[in-house]
């Protein structure tokens, strides 16, 4: 039984290939072979190379496969040759069973691009088998009254060969009471008939022993025997006839067991024992039949006992032979045919005929991804199969022939988004009511480089300390890629520019792997106060792709300068200062002053004043602030001639820096003021001159300190909206040493702690350090220093382009202004 279904099955599979043709590109053609059956291994089919079209090398390039659906594995290609070969032993019989026809259907699979041809081997028939019978001893018994001409139906020899091979006919030992006759029944299916031609004479001859020949018709000519015995018996007149020789009947193969088949009716003349009748099946009937039907042997009728299936066998022939109870018991015969009709008991079922392969997310719609196809059992309506997608899916389903189908893309695929789809196919038939199954197939998504490697933020802002050591690290950018594989991986590196009209890569370098970026030297805020880096990041992908940040390297100021005198310009030489006073100067004398800068910034740059030794200490004094060296007494007739004073100049900085510088002092005796005061002078010059020229020279100086009056009103004014807007614009120094913005943008930064005011004006680019102006005033000076100075990398603070004095007010503010590469000075 389980060998009829496996026909049965691939008999389908076999009728639903017959109809394979081409309908897609993916189908690109058909070869059909022809082979006879028992071949050894190895035999050659074909070139199926050649026949498709294929070179030898793209058998192992686009991995050619062949697929059998009859399960077994009958054939190979032998890739140095590109020929189809037998690879297992091939029985037609147990493959086709007495099909007529027997081709064995070959998907041969060829990938990228992803092809299908279709192959059939047609296998033919040899003349392997010979007929045999069942059963080779037959046994009749025969009353001797049995009228001449009553016949006698005898089990069919079975020969599995087909056509020309199969069974022809047979041939009877010679016996005159016995004759042998051929017929033929539904399927062509010859049965052999034993008719009576001689009245039986038991007392002559009680037992007649013949031999039943069948014969095929193949070259050379097979056969099969069986031996026949007949038991001559005494009289028992009629024989039990049947309704109806053949009853045909269709039978549900959902019907239940126990259902009523068909009730059969056979007759008798005779009376008493020798008219009842019993109901058997054939001798010969098949286990088959006997597990499926059962019959009653008093009614004659047929009820089902096992389990129909249609696609299992569609149909059954029956013999079914009723005897009498006479002696000898006489017997007749019939035959019932039984259909099984389809019902929708087998769901559709979805095979794979090309395993799904990975797609790259830019694939063109109608790419093909796998090839599948469905099938179902049932027949008719029963088994019109059709298959669906969900909605909204990223792929389609193309139809071409007899269940045939290709998966193929129909939207756009992004790897970032979904790397894997899991595709539900739904597959149902047209029954009532329908069947479906469903069957998920993973689809891979390859990835493609077309995301580039993104920062985690377009720009950085880095606040590095100078003097740093050389080699230490400065920071880490950071990118990422939504990409896989080698187009997600990343490498760092920095795009040449200019820093001062030198290369970048002079400055910093940057591990390409890790993003980390070191500087190559120590920085100096005095010669390098802010410079950007362009890193780029690069994927590996192919077209590589890569994306740019912008890296704003801030140096911070250390307190690494000490304080450089600038005057006394004899001091700021490397000299001893000598200064004379005159020995009538009262206390509050001015005798000099002392003036230093520090070309560190911000509180770093804050200096101050002391004496550090003195001939006399109670004799002298200097400004905290202003370096201003005053008589602290009036000079008496006991002081020395020559005072010598030494100076201590210190910055605000941590660590403290400092310098010295000693002042010679000679008293002279009747010796007018030694340094002239400059407005004094111009007062005196100016006294000299004209009275217009002084009426001019008020009116200019009235002008002059009314329009710098409105300035600082305006400027205050400024101030204390700002204030009220965004906070105070007067902050402490050393909350502006971290200034960020290198713009060109004026500021004003006030310093109102302690008894300094200190204001700072910068403007322009910070990258220029060509040009600066500072002055520090003390409030409680009378006498200040106006100095214009380069602080740039080659700035020698003994350089002192000017130095005034000149008496301003005690509200003198102290301004730095910063501007852009001009050379000459601000006025």
């Amino acid at each position: 039984m389980t060998k009829r279904k496996g026909y049965r099955e691939w008999r389908w599979q076999a009728l639903w290939w017959h109809h394979f043709f081409l309908l897609w590109s993916t189908i690109d053609g058909q070869t059909r072979y022809s082979i006879t059956e028992e071949l050894k291994q190895g035999s050659v089919v074909g070139n199926l190379a050649k026949d498709l079209g294929l070179g030898l090398s793209e058998i192992f390039d686009r991995k050619l496969r062949v697929a059998s659906e009859a399960g077994e594995q009958y054939f190979s290609v032998d890739a140095g040759k590109g020929e189809l070969v037998v690879n297992d032993r091939i029985d037609r019989e147990a493959l086709c069973g007495q099909s007529v026809n027997c081709v064995l259907p070959l998907q041969v699979v060829i990938e990228d691009p992803l092809q299908l041809f279709r192959v059939e081997v047609e296998i033919l028939d040899i003349n392997d088998n010979a007929p045999k019978f069942p059963s080779v001893d037959i046994t009749l018994e025969i009353a001797e009254s049995t009228v001449i001409g009553v016949r006698f139906p005898l089990e069919s020899a079975i020969d599995p060969d087909v056509g020309s091979n199969s069974l022809k006919s047979y041939t009877l030992s010679k016996d005159e009471c016995f004759n042998i006759r051929i017929k033929e029944v539904a399927g062509g299916r010859k049965v052999p008939e034993l008719i009576l031609a001689k009245v039986l004479d038991r007392e002559k001859n009680a037992i007649h022993k013949l031999l039943l020949t069948a014969l095929d018709g193949g070259n050379p000519v097979r056969s099969g025997t069986a031996q026949i015995t007949i038991a001559v018996l005494d009289n028992n007149d009629n024989v039990p006839a049947f309704d109806k020789t053949l009853y045909k009947v269709s039978v549900s193969e959902n019907a239940a067991e126990g259902a009523l088949v068909v009730q059969t009716k056979a007759t008798d003349l005779d009376d008493g024992q020798n008219g009842e009748i019993e109901y058997f099946f054939g001798a010969h009937t098949s286990d088959a039949v006997l597990s499926i039907f059962t019959i009653d042997h008093v009614s004659g009728t047929i009820f089902l006992k096992g389990k129909l299936d249609f696609e299992t066998t569609g149909n059954y022939e029956i013999d079914i032979s009723a005897k009498d109870k006479g002696s000898p018991r006489m017997e007749g015969h019939c035959t019932v045919h039984v259909d099984v009709l389809d019902v929708n008991d087998n769901a559709p079922e979805i095979i794979l005929t090309s395993h799904p392969k990975p797609v790259r997310e830019d694939s063109p719609n109608g790419t093909v991804v796998a090839l599948i196809s469905a099938r179902d059992l049932d027949s008719g309506e029963n088994g019109k199969v059709t298959l669906q997608l969900p909605k909204q899916s990223r792929f389609a389903l193309k139809p071409s022939f007899s269940r045939n189908y290709a998966l193929v893309t129909s939207g756009v695929l992004d790897r970032e988004n979904i790397s894997e789809y899991n595709i539900e196919i739904t597959a149902t038939d047209s029954g009532s009511p329908p069947l479906s199954s469903k069957k998920t197939i993973p689809v891979s998504i390859t990835d493609v480089n077309d995301n580039p490697p993104i920062f985690t933020q377009p720009s950085y802002n880095v606040y590095l300390k100078e003097n740093g050591v050389p080699g230490s690290i400065l920071f880490s950018v950071s990118a990422s890629d939504l990409d896989f594989g080698e187009n997600a991986k990343i490498s760092y590196s920095i795009l040449d520019s200019k820093v001062q009209d030198v290369s970048v890569s002079s400055y910093v370098y940057i591990n390409s792997d890790n993003g980390s970026i070191y500087s190559m030297h120590s920085f100096d805020y005095e010669k390098l106060k802010v410079f950007q880096i362009q890193v780029q990041a690069k994927d590996q992908g192919s077209p590589s792709l890569s994306s740019n940040a912008t890296v704003h390297v801030f140096i911070l100021d250390q307190n690494d300068n000490a304080p450089a005198v600038i005057y006394p310009s004899s001091a700021a030489l490397g000299s001893l200062s000598h200064q004379r006073m005159p020995r009538s100067a009262k206390a509050g004398h001015l005798v000099t002053k002392v003036t230093a800068v520090d070309a560190d910034s911000g509180h770093n740059a804050w200096i101050s004043y002391k004496v550090s030794e003195a001939t006399d200490a109670s004799l002298f004094t200097v400004n905290l602030y202003t370096g201003e060296v005053r008589t602290k007494r009036a000079v008496s007739e006991q002081d020395d001639s020559s005072q010598r004073l030494l100076i201590e100049i210190k910055d605000d900085g941590e660590p403290v820096q400092s310098a010295t510088v000693t002042v010679s002092i000679l008293l002279e005796d009747g010796l007018h003021e030694p340094i002239l005061d400059l407005r004094h002078k111009s007062m005196v010059e100016t006294s000299k001159k004209t009275g217009r020229i002084t009426l001019y020279l008020i009116l200019s100086l009235a002008s002059v300190s009314v329009l710098s009056l409105v300035t600082f009103v305006i400027l205050a004014v400024k101030c204390m909206r700002s204030s009220r807007s965004s906070g105070s614009c007067c902050m402490r120094r050393s909350d502006c040493d971290d200034y960020k913005n290198p713009n060109r943008n004026l500021q004003i930064q006030l310093n109102t702690d302690g008894p300094i005011k200190y204001v700072e004006v910068l403007g322009g680019d910070m990258l220029s350090q060509s040009q600066s102006f500072r002055s520090c005033m003390s409030p409680m000076s009378e006498y200040s220093d106006f100095t214009l100075i380069k602080p740039s990398s080659t700035t020698d603070f003994k350089e002192v382009i000017s130095v005034l004095d000149a008496s301003l007010p005690d509200s003198t503010w102290t301004f730095e202004s910063q501007q852009v590469s001009t050379k000459q000075p601000l006025f």
